[in-house]
């Protein structure tokens, strides 16, 4: 009897031995994952020394990876071999949802509907665009200025003063007068925070909300626009959606740009927030050395030829603002009875990759 309980507690021993060594294992490992995580340390400092030990960590194997591929890419060269294809990065861009409204160069449809649509007739240049700018009831710092650099962007563009008139008596009005469009400049707590564009005399109505906005005055080394007609750049407005937008702001401005002026303005869609700059491109001409060829002696060695340099840099003129599209409404101005080709709700911002301009 006492044998047997000797050799039951020589093997509970053993398993105890066993049970508590795996624990132990367990629990340095856990140990070893918490280290590497910054999440885990408590202490701020720590925290972040560890963190940047990570970064420069990573910096370092990334420039690893690109000098190998360097290496590589000469050591084919040299062999006359294939270069490796190169990995494009994948982006938010590239890898947005699938949309079927995406416009394709084959769509005839699309390109029918050009012709017929309320813009046509002023992108065909049988009409010269005319805008009227006004402003909401709302007093604003900012507005006045805002309203003057717009009016030194869009030829053709005149401003008038709000008062008490209704938007629609607005309307009436321009349309009366032959213009082709209005903007409203909406002002919340003394700032610019929303434009209103509106179509004349048929519509559409687009609401935008206007961020990020940066006058002439506050841009460093900031350039003074010309009075000739700017050349108008609009990029990636790709879906059906998109190009209603991007049609309808071509229609306010002139469609002979003169070159003279070298004036650009710019609307770049990214993510469904469309980017404003305006800029004046200058071409300067530097005075470089370049070595004569062709002649022997210790004296030709000091001779150079002096060759001009000519070299063109943007400077950019205001002001600086961010628009996103809110909503696109059918005909004039409606609060009531209007009806919407689109409009924005936060129940369709399901994923970051889904765009709709």
């Amino acid at each position: 009897m006492g044998e047997k309980r000797r050799r039951n507690n020589g093997g509970d021993k053993g398993d105890d031995g066993e049970a508590s060594t795996s624990i132990d294992t367990k629990r340095e490992n856990q140990k070893m994952k918490e280290s590497l995580l910054p999440s885990s340390i408590k202490n701020k400092e720590k925290r972040s020394a560890v963190h940047a030990k990570l970064k420069q960590e990573k910096k370092l194997e990334k420039r690893k990876k690109a000098k190998a591929r360097e290496a590589a890419e000469k050591r084919a060269l040299e062999l006359g071999e294939e270069l490796p294809p190169k990995k494009i990065p994948r982006t938010i861009e590239n890898t947005r949802e699938a949309d079927e409204t995406v416009c394709k160069p084959d769509d005839e449809e699309l390109f029918a509907s050009n012709d017929v649509d309320e813009f046509s007739a002023v992108l065909r240049k049988d009409q010269v665009p005319k805008i009227l700018i006004t402003t909401s009831r709302l007093k604003s710092t900012r507005g006045p200025a805002f309203i003057t650099e717009l009016l030194s962007v869009i030829p053709n563009a005149h401003y008038y003063k709000r008062g008490t008139y209704d938007l629609k008596k607005i309307v009436e009005y321009a349309k009366g007068r032959d213009f082709t469009s209005i903007i409203v400049v909406h002002t919340n707590r003394w700032e610019p925070d929303a434009l209103l564009i509106v179509g004349l005399p048929d519509g559409p109505t687009a609401h935008f909300k206007l961020s990020r906005l940066v006058l002439r005055k506050d841009l460093k080394n900031h350039g003074n626009p010309t009075s000739h007609i700017p050349e108008l750049v609009l990029a990636n407005f790709t879906t059906r959606l998109g190009h209603r937008i991007g049609r309808m702001i071509q229609s306010l401005f002139p469609q002979d740009p003169n070159f003279k002026g070298r004036r650009v303005v710019t609307f770049h869609n990214q993510r469904d927030f469309i980017f404003f700059r305006h800029h004046r491109y200058i071409f300067e001409t530097k005075q470089g050395k370049q070595d004569s060829q062709g002649k022997k002696g210790k004296e030709n060695k000091d001779q150079t030829d002096p060759q001009e340099k000519v070299v063109a840099r943007l400077q950019e003129c205001g002001p600086r603002f961010t628009l996103k599209l809110i909503s696109l409404q059918h005909g004039t101005f409606d609060t009531k009875g209007g009806e919407y080709e689109w409009v924005h709700k936060p129940e369709m911002d399901t994923s970051r990759r889904r765009f709709f301009l």
